[in-house]
């Protein structure tokens, strides 16, 4: 007899997420790989560190960053860290309707912000020349903001593909931990973002 993974009056878990084994272990499986994800962050933190003052006589950071943008494009990320939780409250609470609604609205907070961050590296390639060829430095930078840039892109996609895919089907013990394990990835991007928003820009000015 197959297992009943709807979500229904009597078959309704305080977290359905983490209510059936593979729950579980899709939970547990993101963590490992989010280990992962932060040594290598953490090594994208470092080489810039130590290449952000070898720019070969090119822009530095005071020539390039400003605050408006970037304060613009951080606010919009943190944001919709947010309304990815108000998706899973309502996922908890087997509202499917307001978690896509909610999610909906994460997945267009995180296009505003590419659009953001694309624009900003127009902006410095075409207005100051800087490339990830200039320099150390541009290497550096475009390959940390990049590199954080591509994993917006994929979170982007695994929504989209989450919210397509289930637009029927409803929600139920199969796919809740799909969207807990998205929404916990999107949390791991805006926290590497805040630390890109101190590390690279915040003292980038007042280095």
């Amino acid at each position: 007899m197959s297992q009943d993974h709807s979500l229904n009056p009597e078959n309704i878990h305080e977290d359905p997420a983490k209510a059936t084994q593979e729950g579980k272990h899709k939970f547990l499986g993101l963590w490992f790989f989010l280990g992962g994800e932060t040594v290598l962050f953490a090594c994208l933190f470092a080489t810039y560190l130590s290449l952000k003052d070898s720019t070969a006589g090119g822009p530095s950071t005071q020539d390039l960053y400003g605050l408006e943008l970037v304060f613009v494009m951080t606010v919009l990320l943190l944001t919709s860290s947010l309304t990815s939780v108000y998706a899973i409250y309502h996922m908890k609470n087997n509202n499917f309707k307001k978690m896509q609604l909610w999610l909906g609205i994460t997945a267009l907070l995180g296009l505003s912000f590419l659009a953001c961050e694309i624009y900003e590296f127009a902006h410095y390639i075409t207005d100051y020349g800087f490339t990830f060829r200039s320099s150390a430095f541009g290497s550096a930078f475009y390959t940390l903001v990049g590199f954080h840039g591509g994993h917006v892109v994929f979170g982007l996609s695994w929504l989209m593909a989450l919210m397509v895919r289930n637009a029927k089907r409803g929600l139920s013990l199969y796919n809740a931990p799909k969207f807990n394990t998205f929404a916990i990835y999107w949390h791991f991007i805006d926290v590497v973002w805040v630390f890109i928003f101190t590390v690279v820009y915040l003292m980038g000015m007042v280095s």
